[in-house]
Protein backbone atom coordinates (compact mmCIF):
# COMPACT_ATOMS: atom_id res chain seq x y z
CA UNK A 1 0.00 0.00 0.00
CA UNK A 2 1.57 3.64 -1.10
CA UNK A 3 2.18 5.78 1.92
CA UNK A 4 2.70 2.62 4.47
CA UNK A 5 3.92 3.81 7.72
CA UNK A 6 6.12 1.02 9.97
CA UNK A 7 5.92 1.03 13.29
CA UNK A 8 9.03 -0.55 15.29
CA UNK A 9 8.01 -0.70 18.54
CA UNK A 10 7.58 -3.37 22.01
CA UNK A 11 10.25 -0.62 23.34
CA UNK A 12 7.86 -0.65 25.66
CA UNK A 13 3.87 -1.84 24.72
CA UNK A 14 2.77 1.12 26.42
CA UNK A 15 4.53 3.54 24.13
CA UNK A 16 3.33 1.72 21.09
CA UNK A 17 0.09 1.85 21.78
CA UNK A 18 0.28 5.56 22.17
CA UNK A 19 1.75 6.43 19.00
CA UNK A 20 -1.27 4.30 17.83
CA UNK A 21 -3.80 6.52 19.43
CA UNK A 22 -1.54 9.69 18.19
CA UNK A 23 -1.98 8.59 14.37
CA UNK A 24 -5.77 8.29 14.95
CA UNK A 25 -6.15 10.92 16.80
CA UNK A 26 -3.95 13.58 15.10
CA UNK A 27 -5.59 12.85 11.73
CA UNK A 28 -8.40 14.90 10.47
CA UNK A 29 -10.27 11.55 9.03
CA UNK A 30 -13.86 11.57 7.99
CA UNK A 31 -14.22 7.78 7.84
CA UNK A 32 -11.73 4.10 8.38
CA UNK A 33 -10.57 4.65 4.98
CA UNK A 34 -8.77 8.05 5.31
CA UNK A 35 -6.79 7.22 8.66
CA UNK A 36 -2.89 6.95 8.33
CA UNK A 37 -2.22 2.98 7.37
CA UNK A 38 0.04 1.57 9.91
CA UNK A 39 1.69 -1.78 10.40
CA UNK A 40 2.83 -2.16 13.82
CA UNK A 41 5.63 -4.55 15.22
CA UNK A 42 5.03 -4.46 19.54
CA UNK A 43 7.31 -7.49 19.78
CA UNK A 44 8.90 -6.56 23.30
CA UNK A 45 11.65 -9.31 23.78
CA UNK A 46 14.31 -6.47 22.31
CA UNK A 47 16.99 -6.36 24.92
CA UNK A 48 16.40 -3.09 27.31
CA UNK A 49 18.17 -0.46 25.87
CA UNK A 50 19.32 1.26 29.10
CA UNK A 51 20.45 -2.35 30.18
CA UNK A 52 22.37 -2.38 27.15
CA UNK A 53 24.13 1.15 26.92
CA UNK A 54 24.75 1.59 30.68
CA UNK A 55 24.96 -2.09 32.07
CA UNK A 56 26.97 -4.29 29.49
CA UNK A 57 23.80 -5.77 28.91
CA UNK A 58 22.62 -7.56 25.34
CA UNK A 59 22.32 -5.23 22.63
CA UNK A 60 18.95 -4.78 20.88
CA UNK A 61 20.54 -3.65 17.67
CA UNK A 62 19.83 -7.20 16.02
CA UNK A 63 16.68 -7.53 16.91
CA UNK A 64 15.76 -3.99 16.09
CA UNK A 65 16.91 -4.72 12.78
CA UNK A 66 15.50 -8.10 12.40
CA UNK A 67 12.01 -6.47 12.69
CA UNK A 68 12.87 -3.63 11.00
CA UNK A 69 13.73 -5.38 7.78
CA UNK A 70 10.06 -7.57 8.35
CA UNK A 71 8.01 -4.44 8.25
CA UNK A 72 9.88 -3.41 5.13
CA UNK A 73 9.20 -6.94 3.41
CA UNK A 74 5.20 -6.35 4.98
CA UNK A 75 5.66 -3.07 2.47
CA UNK A 76 6.40 -0.22 4.97
CA UNK A 77 7.66 2.73 3.23
CA UNK A 78 8.87 4.69 6.41
CA UNK A 79 9.87 3.92 9.41
CA UNK A 80 8.90 5.52 12.57
CA UNK A 81 10.75 4.40 16.06
CA UNK A 82 8.84 5.17 19.67
CA UNK A 83 11.60 5.02 21.51
CA UNK A 84 14.02 7.49 22.04
CA UNK A 85 16.67 5.64 23.85
CA UNK A 86 16.88 3.04 20.63
CA UNK A 87 17.90 6.39 19.03
CA UNK A 88 21.53 5.55 20.21
CA UNK A 89 21.68 2.74 17.19
CA UNK A 90 19.67 5.18 14.50
CA UNK A 91 22.69 6.04 12.23
CA UNK A 92 23.40 1.64 12.09
CA UNK A 93 18.97 1.59 11.74
CA UNK A 94 19.02 4.25 8.77
CA UNK A 95 21.81 2.44 7.04
CA UNK A 96 20.53 -1.00 7.44
CA UNK A 97 17.04 0.32 6.32
CA UNK A 98 16.09 0.14 2.49
CA UNK A 99 13.51 2.84 3.03
CA UNK A 100 12.38 6.41 4.96
CA UNK A 101 13.12 6.56 8.33
CA UNK A 102 12.27 9.52 10.53
CA UNK A 103 14.38 10.50 13.70
CA UNK A 104 12.46 11.08 16.92
CA UNK A 105 15.05 13.03 17.59
CA UNK A 106 14.89 15.59 15.09
CA UNK A 107 11.81 16.01 14.94
CA UNK A 108 11.55 16.62 18.67
CA UNK A 109 14.21 19.14 18.53
CA UNK A 110 12.40 20.98 15.25
CA UNK A 111 9.59 21.58 17.78
CA UNK A 112 11.68 22.42 20.90
CA UNK A 113 13.19 25.37 18.68
CA UNK A 114 10.26 26.12 17.54
CA UNK A 115 8.81 26.77 21.07
CA UNK A 116 10.60 29.73 21.34
CA UNK A 117 11.81 28.62 25.20
CA UNK A 118 15.43 28.88 25.89
CA UNK A 119 15.05 27.52 29.29
CA UNK A 120 14.50 23.48 28.29
CA UNK A 121 13.97 20.74 30.48
CA UNK A 122 14.50 17.27 30.07
CA UNK A 123 12.74 13.81 31.52
CA UNK A 124 14.28 10.76 29.81
CA UNK A 125 16.16 7.73 30.93
CA UNK A 126 19.30 7.41 32.13
CA UNK A 127 21.02 5.85 28.94
CA UNK A 128 19.28 9.13 26.69
CA UNK A 129 21.04 10.98 29.10
CA UNK A 130 24.34 9.69 29.18
CA UNK A 131 24.38 9.35 25.83
CA UNK A 132 23.54 12.85 25.02
CA UNK A 133 21.07 12.60 22.90
CA UNK A 134 19.11 15.36 23.58
CA UNK A 135 21.34 17.42 26.11
CA UNK A 136 23.88 18.31 23.48
CA UNK A 137 21.54 19.32 20.93
CA UNK A 138 19.53 21.85 23.41
CA UNK A 139 23.06 23.10 24.11
CA UNK A 140 24.18 23.39 20.34
CA UNK A 141 21.25 25.64 19.91
CA UNK A 142 22.24 27.96 22.53
CA UNK A 143 19.59 26.90 25.05
CA UNK A 144 19.80 25.67 28.37
CA UNK A 145 19.09 21.95 29.47
CA UNK A 146 17.27 21.48 32.70
CA UNK A 147 18.08 17.74 33.84
CA UNK A 148 16.67 16.18 37.00
CA UNK A 149 19.64 15.65 39.71
CA UNK A 150 20.72 12.55 40.96
CA UNK A 151 17.72 11.65 43.07
CA UNK A 152 15.19 13.10 40.86
CA UNK A 153 16.65 10.90 37.84
CA UNK A 154 16.55 7.92 40.14
CA UNK A 155 12.91 8.70 40.53
CA UNK A 156 12.39 9.33 36.65
CA UNK A 157 13.14 5.56 36.11
CA UNK A 158 11.67 4.43 39.12
CA UNK A 159 8.21 6.10 37.25
CA UNK A 160 9.02 4.59 33.80
CA UNK A 161 9.57 0.81 35.17
CA UNK A 162 6.60 1.44 37.36
CA UNK A 163 4.56 1.89 34.45
CA UNK A 164 6.41 -0.95 32.63
CA UNK A 165 4.74 -2.72 35.09
CA UNK A 166 1.69 -1.67 35.84
CA UNK A 167 1.65 0.42 38.62
CA UNK A 168 0.62 3.89 37.07
CA UNK A 169 -0.38 5.60 40.08
CA UNK A 170 3.54 5.15 41.92
CA UNK A 171 4.78 6.18 37.89
CA UNK A 172 2.26 9.02 37.50
CA UNK A 173 2.78 10.35 40.90
CA UNK A 174 6.98 10.20 40.97
CA UNK A 175 6.81 12.12 37.26
CA UNK A 176 4.82 14.82 38.37
CA UNK A 177 7.30 15.09 41.45
CA UNK A 178 10.28 15.73 38.77
CA UNK A 179 8.08 17.68 36.52
CA UNK A 180 7.31 20.30 39.40
CA UNK A 181 11.02 20.12 40.10
CA UNK A 182 12.24 21.22 36.64
CA UNK A 183 10.02 24.35 36.64
CA UNK A 184 10.65 25.50 40.02
CA UNK A 185 14.36 25.13 38.57
CA UNK A 186 13.64 27.28 35.82
CA UNK A 187 12.24 25.69 32.99
CA UNK A 188 10.02 27.39 30.61
CA UNK A 189 8.93 23.66 28.71
CA UNK A 190 9.87 20.34 28.91
CA UNK A 191 10.28 18.12 26.37
CA UNK A 192 9.69 14.42 27.02
CA UNK A 193 12.65 12.66 26.01
CA UNK A 194 11.53 9.02 26.82
CA UNK A 195 7.74 7.58 25.26
CA UNK A 196 6.96 6.27 28.37
CA UNK A 197 6.87 9.65 30.28
CA UNK A 198 4.17 11.21 28.22
CA UNK A 199 1.97 7.99 28.46
CA UNK A 200 2.74 8.73 32.43
CA UNK A 201 1.90 12.25 31.92
CA UNK A 202 -0.79 12.20 29.75
CA UNK A 203 -3.55 13.77 32.21
CA UNK A 204 -0.98 16.82 32.78
CA UNK A 205 -0.33 17.21 29.03
CA UNK A 206 -3.94 17.36 28.63
CA UNK A 207 -4.43 20.49 30.84
CA UNK A 208 -1.64 22.26 29.98
CA UNK A 209 0.30 21.08 26.49
CA UNK A 210 1.91 24.31 26.52
CA UNK A 211 4.58 23.05 29.27
CA UNK A 212 5.56 20.09 27.31
CA UNK A 213 6.96 19.19 23.74
CA UNK A 214 6.24 15.79 23.51
CA UNK A 215 8.81 13.47 21.53
CA UNK A 216 5.84 10.76 20.27
CA UNK A 217 3.34 13.69 19.37
CA UNK A 218 7.07 15.46 17.42
CA UNK A 219 7.21 12.15 15.66
CA UNK A 220 3.16 11.31 14.74
CA UNK A 221 3.39 14.93 13.25
CA UNK A 222 6.01 14.01 10.83
CA UNK A 223 4.66 10.89 9.91
CA UNK A 224 1.59 12.41 9.42
CA UNK A 225 3.29 15.15 7.18
CA UNK A 226 5.61 12.39 5.52
CA UNK A 227 2.21 10.32 4.35
CA UNK A 228 0.92 13.68 2.77
CA UNK A 229 3.54 14.40 0.50
CA UNK A 230 3.68 10.71 -0.27
CA UNK A 231 0.27 10.36 -1.71
CA UNK A 232 0.12 14.04 -2.69
CA UNK A 233 -2.63 15.34 0.27
CA UNK A 234 -3.05 17.46 2.43
CA UNK A 235 -4.60 19.01 5.43
CA UNK A 236 -4.60 15.45 7.05
CA UNK A 237 -3.01 16.78 10.35
CA UNK A 238 -5.13 18.35 13.28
Amino acid sequence: MKGLIGVLGGMGPAATVDIFNKFVSFTAAGSDQEHIPLIISSIPDIPDRTQALLHNGNSPLPVMEDYLHRLEVAGAECIVIPCNTAHYWYPELKKACHVEMLSIIETTMGEAKASGKTNIGLLATNATLAMGLYQKNIEGLGFKCINPDQSGQEKVMESIYSLKAGNIAQAESLMAEQVATLFQRGAEVIVLGCTEVPVILAKEIKQHPEKFIDSTASLVRAGIRWYEKRVGKTDLLF
